[in-house]
Order: structure tokens, then sequence, then C-alpha cells
């Protein structure tokens, strides 16, 4: 008898005004920016026809906002998952990225970062390991539907690349874009199936867990 599992798409928030320019981390106050809307109300006009069972997302505002027009698309509450939070950045939340990108330890975050951890935040390994255990609780909680997880980018990047089984020093040439939405297959005792990374235009009603 084959088992079936649950699919997790995985959503990373829509564009803010600082996106690409500062490391926002866990600061409050940041919210999506017109584009952002935007993109948001893109997302659940793809997932329109998807049977989605629950949502969640990250407690800050620009994930909650970006899944506020899938909620009503489904008539879904979206639920916060502390799990689905941005890695805390510690001193750098709030940096621009231009002046950390002449840090010696800039090269160490972007190809050795599981040995890296953030001056008074968290570590890369610890992000990973608390995104993935979110998900499997969730999965544990939701077998066989399929569930809608709003979030951020290296996040979900860690979280692809641990069900691809790639290392996590290899986890940054894994793309996540706003707006984005990454699937995930999960089946109790076996290997997560990848079916679908960074995708940002086609509709997803023909994803069904397998």
């Amino acid at each position: 008898m084959t088992q079936q599992g649950t699919l997790v798409l995985l959503v990373r928030h829509g564009e803010t005004p600082t996106t690409g320019m500062v490391l926002p981390g866990r600061a409050p106050g940041l919210h999506l920016s017109e584009r952002g809307r935007a993109q948001a109300e893109r997302v659940a006009e793809r997932l329109a026809g998807l049977s989605v069972s629950a949502l969640y997302s990250s407690p800050l505002e620009r994930a909650r906002e970006t899944a506020e027009p899938t909620a009503a698309g489904t008539g879904l509450a979206v639920q916060p998952e502390p799990g689905l939070l941005e890695c805390d950045f510690g001193d750098w939340t709030g940096s621009a990225i231009a002046d950390l990108n002449v840090l010696p330890e800039w090269q160490t975050v972007q190809h050795s970062p599981s040995t890296f951890r953030f001056p008074h935040g968290e570590s890369f390994t610890e992000m990973q390991d608390r995104f993935v255990g979110s998900l499997a609780a969730l999965c544990a909680a939701h077998p066989a539907d399929v569930v809608v997880c709003f979030s951020h980018a290296d996040p979900i990047k860690a979280a692809v690349a641990h069900a691809l089984g790639t290392p996590l020093d290899l986890f940054q040439r894994i793309m996540i874009s706003p707006g984005s939405v990454s699937a995930v297959q999960f089946v109790d005792g076996q290997a997560p199936a990848v079916l679908m990374v960074n995708s940002t235009s086609e509709p997803l009603s023909g994803l069904r867990p397998q």
C-alpha cells in the first residue's frame, strides 16, 4: 500500500522597501511594499483550485501580510508558527548589506555557513534544525494534507537544501525569490521529495499529495 504524505508549500514573503538592501532579521515594523502586496495577491491566485488544509506563517508582519490574500481566498485562518521565523541575525539585524559585504565574516556566511553564528544571534545550523523540526511537526499534524507555510529566504533555502540532501555549506546556491513558492512532499519514513523550487509564475492547482 502506498503511503500518502503531506505536501508543504514554502512561500517567501513579498518584497519590502528594503529587500536586497538591508538585513532586517526579526526587527518588527517592516511591511510589504506595493510590489510585495501584488506578489502576495499573485500567490493567492496561483493557489486557487488547490485543496489547502492549513496556513501557517512566521509571526513577522511581512510574512503575515503575504499570507492574507491566500487566507481570504481559502477562508482559512493564518496560524502563527514561531519555527518559521527568520534567522536571528543578532547584532547584524538592520545592517545595510553593502556594509556587511566588506566584512571578512561575510565570506564565511557565503561559503562556510555551517561554521557561522551571527554575533549574539543564531547559527545557520540552529536555524535549519529549528525550521526543519517545525515542518516535521506540521506534517505530523496534517497527514496527507496540503499545508502552506509563509516564511523567509534563508530558512526556506536551508529547508530545501535539507530535503535535497545538500550540505548546508552549499545552501547559498539555492535561489528563493520574493513571492516564490517551493514545494516539498514529506512521507513518514522516506526521504522528502522536492517537487518545485523558487516558482513564481505557473498555477499550482495541479500539485497534490502523492
